[in-house]
């Protein structure tokens, strides 16, 4: 019965990674058309995450910073800390960050798997920065869409279970960074 439990983890996984990869690469292409547009004109990539999903903004800032599958200079991204000193709440903390080191022609990587009810207060001051901004998201509570803007691109995973949309953030991440190096250094090995 666990190995069946186990197995279907991976079914289930594999289903939604399947069921999104068509409607989520037009997106996708756009959002690394995105952030190469900001990168080579000087700006900054400012990734975030609320709650779990910060560890995903701090990978994603780690392969644009480093590397990801080639070899190439680093590329100007900051994961910015929700667990920062002095602040009440995670969110409070982020918007100050965003505030600080966002400007004009940066772009807010923000990652939210599980619904914070946060993600619109954060959009609104990325938005005053005037900023760019890409969503990962999941299906819970996204009421917020309504503050995005039109120059903002939402990566939208619709699945109810936090670790099958935090699986298929990593695979988005991935397929980002891919995307980029492409455009910046032609295809690889």
């Amino acid at each position: 019965m666990l190995e069946q439990r186990i197995q279907q983890q991976f079914f289930e996984s594999a289903d939604l990674l399947y069921q999104i990869a068509e409607g989520l690469s037009r997106p996708l292409a756009v959002a690394a058309q995105m952030m190469v547009d900001a990168l080579t004109g000087g700006g900054r990539v400012l990734s975030a995450g609320l709650g779990i999903s910060a560890a995903d903004a701090t990978y994603m800032a780690s392969l644009l910073s480093g590397r990801f599958e080639q070899e190439r200079p680093g590329l100007a991204a900051i994961a910015l800390d929700a667990q920062a000193q002095g602040y009440a709440d995670p969110a409070s903390a982020l918007m100050r960050q965003i505030q600080t080191f966002g400007h004009p022609g940066d772009l807010l990587l923000l990652y939210e798997a599980q619904a914070s009810g946060a993600a619109a207060a954060l959009l609104q001051v990325a938005h005053g920065q005037e900023m760019s901004v890409i969503v990962l998201s999941g299906t819970q509570d996204d009421e917020w869409r309504g503050t995005l803007l039109d120059t903002d691109v939402q990566l939208r995973v619709p699945h109810s279970r936090f670790a099958r949309v935090a699986e298929a953030h990593r695979l988005l991440s991935h397929c980002l960074s891919d995307a980029i190096d492409l455009q910046l250094l032609g295809a690889g090995e």
